[in-house]
C-alpha cells in the first residue's frame, strides 16, 4: 500500500546507544552540499522482524538517486540529506536482493524547502507501515537543549517516559506517535519508561546546551524496552537552511535493539508534553536532574 507523505527538510542523523549519549559520529556518504531550495530528510529502520535493508531515495521524474544507504538494519536513523524541494520515490529492499525484488517499503516523499522531516519503516514486517515525523529544528534558549519522544515499540501500546525524579517527559505516548519538542534543562538525566503493565526500564541520557533531540523508545533483544537517542541538531542557531550542523552524523547501532514483538502499530498523532515540564517544574527541579 502506497502513501504520499508530505517529507521536508533534514540531514540524516547518528544514533548513539552505547552509553545512551548523543556523541557525533562520521558521516555517511550523502548530500551534504544544499540546493537552494533545500529540504531534509533522514530515514530510520525501526521495524524490529524486518531484515536489514538497502535505501533509495529517488527523484520522481527519473535521475540518478542522491541518496544510497546499504545494510540499514534495526534501530538505525541515517543522517540528513539535503535535497532540491520536489517529489522523490523511497525505497527500501532487503539488502542484497536481486534487481527487481519487491520493496518492502514504497513511498512517494514530498520535499518541501526549508522543512525537516524523518521517514521510518515502522512496525512488525507483516504489517509494516511508513512514519512521517516532522523535526522542528528551532533552536533552544541558551543552556538548554530541545527533546521529543517517539514510541515506537511493537510490543507495548503506549509509554510513559519520566525522570527518576518524578518529572514527566511523555504521559500515555502511544506507539507510532512523536511528542512535541519541549525545552528542558541541559545535562544528564535518568529515565523511567512505565508500560502499562507497570514493567519499567531504566535508562541515561545526555543533553548538551543547543541540541536538538529525538529519543525513540523501541524494543530490545530481550524482550523489553530501550530508549535510543538520535542527536536532530548540534549547534544552536543553526537551522535548515543549507548549512545545518548536525554534529556529523552516520549509522550507529541500536545496542541490541531488535528483538520480535508482538502487536501494536498506529497512526502518527503528536502528543503535548507536560506543562509543568515546560515551565515552572523544569526550573524548580533542575538541580535535582543533574
Amino acid at each position: 500500500m502506497r502513501r504520499r507523505l508530505i517529507a521536508g527538510a533534514t540531514a540524516f542523523t547518528a544514533v548513539a546507544l552505547a552509553s545512551l549519549g548523543l556523541a557525533a559520529a562520521p558521516a555517511l556518504a550523502a548530500t551534504r552540499t544544499a540546493p537552494a531550495d533545500a529540504g531534509w530528510v533522514r530515514v530510520g529502520h525501526l521495524s524490529p522482524d524486518t531484515v536489514a535493508v538497502d535505501v533509495r531515495l529517488t527523484p520522481a521524474d527519473g535521475g540518478a538517486a542522491p541518496v544510497e544507504l546499504d545494510d540499514v538494519s534495526y534501530g538505525q536513523v541515517s543522517p540528513y540529506a539535503a535535497l532540491a524541494a520536489g517529489d522523490y520515490e523511497l525505497t527500501m529492499v532487503p539488502t542484497g536482493a536481486p534487481a527487481g525484488t519487491t520493496p518492502v517499503i514504497a513511498t512517494e516523499v514530498a520535499v518541501t524547502a526549508g522543512v525537516a522531516n524523518t521517514v521510518a519503516a515502522y512496525g512488525l514486517n507483516d504489517s509494516l507501515q511508513t512514519l512521517s515525523l516532522g523535526d522542528d529544528l528551532t533552536s533552544p534558549a541558551a543552556g538548554e537543549a530541545r527533546i521529543r519522544v517517539v514510541s515506537a515499540s511493537t510490543q507495548v501500546d503506549s509509554v510513559d517516559v519520566t525522570t527518576t525524579t518524578g518529572v514527566a517527559i511523555a504521559t500515555g505516548a502511544l506507539s507510532g506517535t512523536a511528542t512535541d519538542y519541549a525545552s528542558v534543562p541541559s545535562g544528564p538525566w535518568d529515565l523511567v519508561v512505565t508500560t502499562p503493565d507497570a514493567a519499567s526500564y531504566d535508562a541515561s541520557v545526555t543533553v548538551d546546551p543547543g541540541t536538538i533531540s529525538t529519543l525513540f523508545v523501541l524494543d530490545n533483544a530481550s524482550g523489553g524496552l530501550t530508549v535510543m537517542p538520535v542527536l536532530d541538531s548540534s549547534a544552536a542557531g543553526d537551522a535548515p537552511d543549507g548549512s545545518l550542523d548536525t554534529g556529523g552524523g552516520a549509522l550507529r547501532d541500536a545496542g541490541g535493539a531488535g528483538a520480535l514483538g508482538a502487536a501494536g502499530a498506529s497512526a502518527t498523532a503528536p502528543l503535548t508534553l507536560i506543562a509543568g515540564f515546560l515551565a515552572a517544574v523544569v526550573q524548580a527541579a533542575t538541580a535535582a536532574l543533574r
